[in-house]
């Protein structure tokens, strides 16, 4: 089974899939040339981006977080401070330290090429590594390595040779021992939950046990919450413009000094609707910059799952372990269904794939610390993504803010809203969320390709960059 800790982990921004991924890619690239040996023998690298990490890999900063990959930074554990004089550096000297050890040459042009026009056979987010040393003896450069590997969402890598085997090695990190309540869908679940009577977030924790100890995994919990927290705390107090040819104004410092500046939410009950709005912006503007936070389980989509669990935190009670274990493993169960049955990539599907799945497994997850029974998880996972099938990306100017950070905190509004609609109810209802699931794989399947994170339909060709 993927664990809670493959579908949520910390990264930096602006994309799990854009820069999270091929930052992995390339440090996993470098890495094997130690394992092999030869590294020291390596004179020059190569790296080729395709489909849409090529079409909208510069605005996503692929090619920064390549260069950081193949130095040997992991994005879990980097120095974010570090990284603007570290790329300056390389760029003023078109030199690399592969793994912080071997002096490469690494031109401006070319040492990274970004393919527009072309896409790899497998998977819209491909890239290849090469490794040339030169031969004295014969004066000529040779190649010595050539790796391809696929970003296939939530910073999750495959090479290309292991392309079929996509679930076993997008849970690389997992285990291999078997887990005691092993499920593959909605109806799965259910089962097993009635069966053993358990909640989602019981049963997922059995599972989890196999491989880290109890306290091993709260701990892991509490990390991610903590990111959480911070990412939305600098997100709230950085002011400037983000990044990129946009020159988007960051606008959550101005929201929190409006909202602390009222006491309108005493009065209008649908203010507090205001501050799930800034918790996700504020996220989500640090994700645009470049900054710290969980992939949840993408980066587009980063701001949702924390933006709700905030919410409950401040205006219905304080968060606890009991409500972490509850929280993010509900959501990585509902999370786990989307990945194995359909996809998280916005380039494979759209941002249904995003937002609608972090909607989907916010809603469960609130009300499963509510006290939601585990049909009606199911039911709010099933609204939360019901109402978002078709949801298309389209960034402007490849870039993570227009119309994305807005749309995490719409995603966060409505994952909330369909938590209420499923504890209203029953848990009976006339869609499953294996089916809803399978209509968001079809529908992102019959997608037109350039409605799906490359930057050359809807918004993104609608909007005049400046």
């Amino acid at each position: 089974m993927i664990s809670v800790f493959d579908m949520f982990s910390i990264g930096i921004g602006p994309s799990s899939s854009h820069t999270v991924g091929p930052m992995r890619a390339a440090k996993d690239f470098v890495q094997a040339l130690g394992d092999r040996g030869v590294l020291s023998q390596v004179s020059r690298v190569e790296v080729e981006l395709f489909g849409s990490l090529g079409q909208t890999g510069i605005g996503h900063g692929t090619g920064k977080a390549v260069m950081l990959g193949l130095a040997g930074f992991a994005p879990d554990t980097i120095d974010i401070d570090l990284i603007p004089d570290f790329l300056s550096q390389v760029e003023q000297d078109e030199r690399l330290l592969l793994n912080q050890c071997q002096s490469v040459t690494f031109p401006r042009s070319n040492a990274i090429v970004f393919h527009r026009r072309q896409t790899l056979p497998l998977h819209s987010n491909g890239m290849t590594c090469r490794a040339f040393t030169v031969d004295t003896a014969e004066n000529q450069e040779k190649r010595l390595a050539e790796q391809s590997y696929y970003s296939i969402g939530g910073g999750f890598i495959v090479k290309a040779e292991d392309f079929a085997n996509t679930q076993a090695s997008a849970a690389a990190e997992s285990s291999a021992k078997p887990v005691p309540y092993p499920f593959h869908s909605g109806d799965q679940l259910l089962a097993l939950c009635h069966e053993h009577n358990l909640s989602v977030s019981e049963l997922m924790l059995a599972n989890e046990k196999v491989n880290r100890s109890e306290h091993a995994i709260i701990e892991g919990l509490r990390q991610l919450w903590q990111v959480m927290q911070d990412c939305v705390t600098r997100g709230c107090h950085t002011t400037g413009i983000l990044p990129g040819g946009l020159k988007l104004r960051r606008r959550a410092p101005d929201l929190l000094a409006k909202l602390n500046g009222e006491s309108a939410y005493n009065k209008d009950p649908l203010s507090v609707m205001e501050w799930v709005d800034l918790y996700a912006m504020a996220v989500n503007e640090e994700n645009a910059a470049g900054g710290r936070v969980v992939t949840a389980p993408t980066n587009g989509a980063a701001g949702i799952i924390p933006a709700v669990l905030h919410y409950y935190h401040h205006f219905v009670q304080p968060v606890d372990d009991a409500v972490l274990l509850d929280y993010f493993l509900t959501a990585a169960a509902i999370g786990i269904l989307y990945k194995e049955n359909a996809s998280i990539s916005g380039a494979e599907v759209g941002c249904q794939g995003e937002v609608g799945v972090a909607c989907s497994m916010a809603a469960a997850a609130l009300t499963a610390i509510v006290g939601g029974t585990v049909e009606q998880v199911e039911n709010a996972a099933e609204i939360g993504m019901e109402h978002n099938l078709g949801l298309t990306c389209d960034p402007v100017g490849g870039l993570v803010q227009v119309p994305c950070i807005e749309r995490n905190a719409m995603g966060s509004v409505k994952a909330i809203n369909a938590s209420r609609l499923a504890l209203r109810g029953d848990g009976e209802h006339k869609v499953s969320l294996d089916k809803v699931i399978k209509t968001m794989r079809e529908t992102g399947r019959d997608m037109m390709s350039k409605y799906k994170e490359t930057a050359r339909g809807g918004l993104a060709v609608n909007i005049i960059e400046c």
